[in-house]
């Protein structure tokens, strides 16, 4: 089993806190977080990206606006609820504790 096949469901569970990062960042438009993903561990497709951020906009974490668009029909931008936010800051904590874990086992 390749490392790739080994890591797969990681990378999986991580692309939600990533998603999360990528909109905390500012108001974003679905196309762009795949073109950040694309160059990294975790790229991803349109039939990945869209189901996740469904259930993260039913799980309230976050709510898109629609806007107009020079380049063609308007566009959904999306961005944090306050309750996203609060996810994010457990999500960045979580993984800090993990890290510190992963350092500290096997020294």
């Amino acid at each position: 089993m390749s490392l790739n096949e080994k890591f797969a469901p990681i990378r999986k569970g991580l692309l939600e806190f990533l998603i999360l990062r990528i909109i905390a960042a500012d108001k974003v438009y679905a196309a762009d977080m795949l073109k950040k993903l694309a160059s990294t561990e975790f790229a991803t497709q349109e039939g990945t990206l869209y189901p996740l951020l469904s259930r993260l906009r039913r799980e309230g974490l976050l709510k898109y606006e629609w806007q107009e668009s020079d380049a063609g029909p308007p566009r959904k931008y999306y961005e944090l609820t306050a309750q996203g936010h609060a996810a994010l800051e457990e999500l960045n904590d979580y993984w800090k504790a993990i890290n510190r874990t992963i350092q500290q086992v096997g020294k």
